[in-house]
């Protein structure tokens, strides 16, 4: 009976052993602050001036040939706006018309590796020395950086006004890109 007894409470010691779950649950909170300023930045890329060059005709009476579409500019930008806040828009103008020559500009839709609320190209302008919309409803976005990225520009020469053309070399004309509300 004693070695029952004793069979008997070595099995229970096991079944207890085996049968006792202990469970305890802890919860904890912490405060995180998150900062996130408003972002305004754009860029040309790749940096160094272009060069739209005219080309004699090579037979008499024909006029003078028209540069190739400059399509080597992009334009990137970062934006993050306040809550609530307005989109953003592109502008361009230069420092100075060339009489007989208009300066024409398109940006493409965004490409490449961005993301958010990319903005929206408008139709060919021609520039001015007031600044016009080429891009505009840029909102929280980003283009990704560098040639490829972000809107190509397209820059092109027209002859406006055939009696107005003179001869230039390397007549310098700035073309200002502007991110704004």
């Amino acid at each position: 009976m004693r070695s029952r007894m004793k069979h008997f409470g070595i099995n229970t010691v096991i079944f207890l052993m085996v049968s006792c779950r202990i469970s305890a649950q802890s919860t904890g909170n912490r405060t995180v602050a998150v900062t996130l300023p408003v972002v305004t930045l754009m860029d040309v890329e790749p940096s160094g001036p272009i060069t739209l060059s005219y080309s004699a005709p090579a037979d008499a009476g024909r006029p003078v040939a028209l540069p190739s579409v400059n399509m080597t500019k992009w334009v990137n930008y970062t934006s993050a706006i306040a809550l609530g806040g307005i989109s953003r828009r592109i502008t361009a103008s230069v420092n100075q018309v060339i009489p007989g020559v208009d300066i024409k500009i398109q940006a493409s839709g965004a490409s490449g590796s961005g993301g958010g609320i990319l903005g929206i190209p408008s139709a060919q302008i021609t520039l001015t020395t007031a600044a016009q919309i080429i891009i505009s409803g840029i909102g929280g976005a980003f283009t990704g950086n560098g040639a490829n990225n972000g809107h190509q520009l397209s820059i092109s020469l027209t002859t406006n006004t055939y009696a107005n053309l003179s001869a230039r070399t390397n007549t310098p004309v700035i073309i200002t890109y502007t991110i704004t509300e």
